[in-house]
């Protein structure tokens, strides 16, 4: 199965190709050993397999709440479409999650859609009508998660889409929760779930996980970049891309 992790294999910063294992060698020594570990722990956690997408959220800081909550949980990549021409991050909210995940940004629900099933995943739209409990599917699975926007739900282009729809049951009367809190809540079912029936639920493979390692690395430094090509430059030359 190919790679779900959105990352090539190396690091390429102003045409330059560096290993992952080189960005570790050369940014690892600048990191004290407790953030190295750190790094180490989070990145065992992670998964691909499943990634939450929301559809035309209103509010910004729901955006940023449902990033919160995924990176919170091992989520390592989302999807966000987004329709108005412009997003920004309610940093107040994610707490700096952002910098962590791997997020896409779409003008489009069906190019959004359209490249996710490309990849292997299947669709599930969280929907009320003739929909399935959570509790009824398989996480293992690659599986894109779908949640609409605060007023109308996802949308037809997902509905149509999507291989069955999914629903967070309610024992109260009011019939949804605000949609960062039922993000969160799904996206712990997930977790539990693949933990429940795999023993796990960060699975990179071993070369993913060097790889989001390194580029952990570089995130961690404000000028690993800059670090970096200054170690680049004086190596002699440098493989180009």
């Amino acid at each position: 199965m190919p790679s779900l992790l959105p990352h090539a294999e190396s690091v390429v910063l102003g045409g330059v190709s560096y290993t992952p294992q080189e960005v570790i060698d050369v940014l690892g020594p600048l990191l004290t050993d407790e953030r190295r570990a750190r790094i180490a722990e989070v990145v065992a956690g992670r998964t691909c397999t499943v990634v939450p997408v929301v559809e035309c959220l209103y509010d910004r800081g729901n955006v940023s709440a449902v990033v919160r909550s995924a990176e919170a949980l091992g989520y390592q990549c989302l999807h966000n479409i987004d329709t108005s021409e412009k997003y920004r991050h309610a940093g107040r909210v994610t707490q700096g999650a952002e910098k962590w995940v791997d997020m896409a940004v779409w003008q489009s629900t069906g190019a959004c859609l359209d490249h996710l099933r490309e990849k292997g995943y299947r669709i599930l739209a969280t929907h009320f009508e003739d929909a399935q409990p959570l509790s009824a599917f398989d996480f293992t699975r690659p599986t894109a998660l779908v949640f609409g926007n605060e007023k109308d739900g996802v949308s037809g282009a997902v509905l149509e889409a999507a291989e069955a729809r999914v629903v967070l049951p309610m024992a109260g009367f009011v019939r949804s929760f605000n949609i960062s809190v039922a993000a969160a809540l799904c996206l712990y079912h997930v977790q539990q779930d693949r933990i429940r029936r795999q023993g796990f639920h960060g699975d990179l493979t071993p070369s993913e996980r060097e790889r989001l390692v390194a580029e952990f690395h570089l995130r961690s430094l404000n000028y690993g970049d800059s670090i970096l090509n200054y170690w680049g430059a004086h190596q002699g030359e440098r493989p180009n891309n």
